[in-house]
């Protein structure tokens, strides 16, 4: 994969709610922490530019997700989460019932959560800093809130 700018999303409105959604392995299984699950995540969320929803920031964990989306007006978040789960688990439903979302008020920092966020990994031992775990990213650029 070729590291570089994110694409910015120019068709979500800023007016849309920013998404910080959370999605965990039933029994908190580590069995997201691989290159195939990175890969299958990123394809999702690409062809979600598609249809007016944005993936921006990220992080894979071994049992658990965090992301940030944004969609159109016609964006619903519970749907558009289940396919995600569909498309990462084809052969087996390894997800916890449901997910967390929370939806960032403009007196929210997109940057402070996202600096919550990418500490996931140095907070759990598997790096030592959290720019070398290989499972974060940013879809595309979406405004900052």
């Amino acid at each position: 994969m070729i590291k570089g700018k994110p694409p910015r999303l120019s068709l979500i409105y800023i007016d849309q709610p920013l998404y910080f959604v959370t999605l965990c392995t039933l029994y908190r299984r580590p069995l997201l922490g691989n290159a195939k699950i990175h890969h299958l995540f990123r394809s999702y969320c690409e062809r979600a530019i598609d249809h007016n929803i944005g993936v921006g920031r990220y992080v894979i964990m071994p049992d658990h997700l965090h992301l940030f989306v944004r969609g159109g007006i016609e964006f619903d978040l519970g749907i558009w989460v289940r396919g995600l789960k569909r498309a990462l688990s084809r052969e087996h439903n390894f997800w916890q019932p449901g997910f967390f979302d929370h939806i960032l008020r403009s007196d929210e920092s997109y940057s402070e959560k996202w600096e919550y966020v990418r500490e996931n990994a140095v907070r759990a031992g598997l790096v030592t800093r959290s720019n070398d775990w290989p499972l974060q990213g940013e879809i595309v650029l979406i405004d900052r809130v």
